[in-house]
């Protein structure tokens, strides 16, 4: 099977899979948070031409930050599907979920610190600023 033809088969799934990022971007307005520091973070990267090694911190940063995102709005559907009224479980599913996104977050801005604080400091050294 050529390489193509394997892409072309799975169009459906692709077409499916970027359906579900749509919906992720137009109801969730933490996921368009998440966008707008996503291109801020990539945008910065390139001005600072970040080292391979340093990029590849930033991807697993934005990545973890984007899967639970769309795992907890998954979860949040689903929940929702199951029951409309309130229930402790119903809660804990959506609390723990939106908990994951947290933490993801968390250990994403102590990434992008450890990555981009160096820079920032040579920066503002640069401009006399630290003594």
């Amino acid at each position: 099977m050529t390489l193509l033809r394997f892409i072309v088969g799975r169009r459906p799934a692709f077409k499916h899979a970027f359906r579900g990022l749509k919906h992720v971007l137009l109801t969730q307005h933490n996921a368009r948070i998440h966008l707008t520091a996503t291109v801020l973070v990539v945008l910065f990267g390139f001005i600072l031409k970040l080292e391979k090694t340093e990029w590849a911190l930033v991807v697993i940063a934005i990545g973890l930050v984007w899967i639970t995102e769309i795992t907890n709005t998954a979860i949040e559907a689903f929940v929702d599907l199951v029951t409309q009224q309130y229930h402790p479980l119903a809660k804990i599913a959506k609390d723990t979920a939106a908990a994951a996104v947290l933490f993801a977050s968390f250990i994403a801005v102590i990434l992008g610190v450890i990555v981009f604080l160096p820079y920032l400091i040579q920066w503002l050294a640069s401009l006399n600023l630290l003594r």
